[in-house]
């Protein structure tokens, strides 16, 4: 009587043998992915409620390049997590074919939570770098998807990492050492058993290359010293109108006009005693600061610059603004997202943040932002406003 097929899928897991799909290597690589997820999940949650202020959230003036190290974690770690997950996704698969699915209860849970966890790191990896490259080939709004879609991953990663904790704490522990008069461990172990060991270490040793290769090629977007080797980050920090880049141009926001306008005037209106109405002769007349801030873009890139101008806690006192003022930025710019920016009173007040007309001495590139563009510290570079027009205090 011949034999019946077993299950299929038990077939097709059958045919991974290798020791790369073993515990240990798959333990490993689940403790890198979680820090890697954490730092990502964490930063991604200060850039997002930085240009979408919680009403308990108040972001910092200070330090002034707060941001540009976060999002610079956010975006590197983000990419870092590719090579990992996919590592991860290759050790484990034989495992996601098992019939039956689960043995018990609690085993059903740590699977079901296998599908918004690898469904959601997938989404917001392909999410993230398609956003950093400014391509959009959804319908959907990307900022709202990809928040609550970190949410609901970090909540599978927790539900799964718990479930999975004593199994990764045994696959990681120490192997036990042998008593005295035992076979010594390189005696005890069989030749298979030491290329397997090689294998998975030099799988891990590649994995870990490709982690290092890839943010090498692309951290430079924000760490200075290595901008030469951003072979595959999509912007280099140091080229553009007056040497840094661009994210969206004059044409692009319809100010080329507006903007050159000898009629532009600057209005600071809205809860103030004296409302103003400043042209740029009387803005030049008044008192010019400097200071070097950053522009951090939510795409990962930034880069330092000097920057001169009016302080914006200046035009307040001019205006009669109360102390603890909140002041809405507007621009000329009047279609399109982020044509206005909200500054706190943190930092409203705060001596380096400018309207500024000039950068690195020179006066500001149309593109940058001519006649007036907003700069302050700790800011995402979307809510430093260009073109501005009119400060509504409030």
């Amino acid at each position: 009587m011949s034999r019946r097929p077993g299950n299929p899928l038990a077939r097709l897991q059958a045919r991974f043998t290798s020791p790369l799909h073993d515990e240990r290597p798959a333990a490993l690589l689940g403790v890198a992915l979680g820090v890697s997820f954490t730092v990502c999940f964490v930063t991604g949650l200060y850039s997002h409620w930085a240009q979408h202020p919680p009403s308990w959230f108040t972001l910092p003036a200070r330090p002034a390049g707060l941001y540009r190290v976060t999002q610079g974690l956010h975006v590197a770690t983000g990419i870092a997590t590719m090579p990992l997950l996919l590592a991860k996704l290759w050790t484990v698969f034989p495992k996601l074919l098992r019939w039956p699915p689960f043995d018990d209860v609690a085993h059903a849970v740590e699977r079901v939570s296998l599908v918004p966890l690898i469904g959601g790191s997938l989404l917001l990896l392909f999410t993230g770098l398609a956003n950093i490259n400014g391509w959009y080939p959804w319908p959907f709004n990307f900022v709202v998807t990809h928040y609550w879609t970190a949410w609901i991953t970090i909540g599978a990663l927790v539900v799964h990492g718990g479930a999975k904790w004593t199994a990764t704490w045994h696959a990681l522990g120490v192997r036990p050492r042998t008593t005295p008069g035992a076979p010594s461990a390189s005696s005890a172990t069989s030749s298979d058993e030491r290329t397997a060991l090689l294998e998975r270490r030099n799988f891990l040793a590649t994995v870990a290359g490709a982690v290092g290769l890839v943010t090498l090629v692309t951290v430079g977007e924000t760490v200075a010293p290595l901008r030469k080797l951003t072979l595959l980050a999509p912007r280099r920090p140091d080229v553009g109108p007056q040497g840094f880049p661009v994210n969206r141009s004059a044409v692009a926001a319809g100010v080329t006009t507006s903007a050159r306008d000898p009629g532009f005037v600057l209005r600071v209106e809205g809860n103030v005693r004296r409302p103003l109405v400043l042209t740029l002769d009387d803005i030049a007349r008044l008192p010019y600061a400097s200071a070097t801030l950053p522009i951090a873009c939510v795409d990962g890139w930034s880069t330092s610059q000097r920057w001169t101008g009016v302080c914006v806690r200046d035009l307040l006192e001019l205006a009669g603004a109360r102390h603890g003022a909140h002041v809405r930025v507007e621009s000329l710019q009047q279609r399109r997202s982020y044509r206005s920016s909200e500054l706190n009173h943190l930092q409203a007040r705060d001596p380096d943040t400018l309207l500024a007309t000039r950068v690195n001495g020179e006066l500001l590139h149309l593109d940058h932002g001519y006649p007036l563009r907003l700069i302050g510290p700790d800011r995402p570079g979307v809510m430093q406003t260009k073109w501005v027009a009119r400060l509504v205090v409030r």
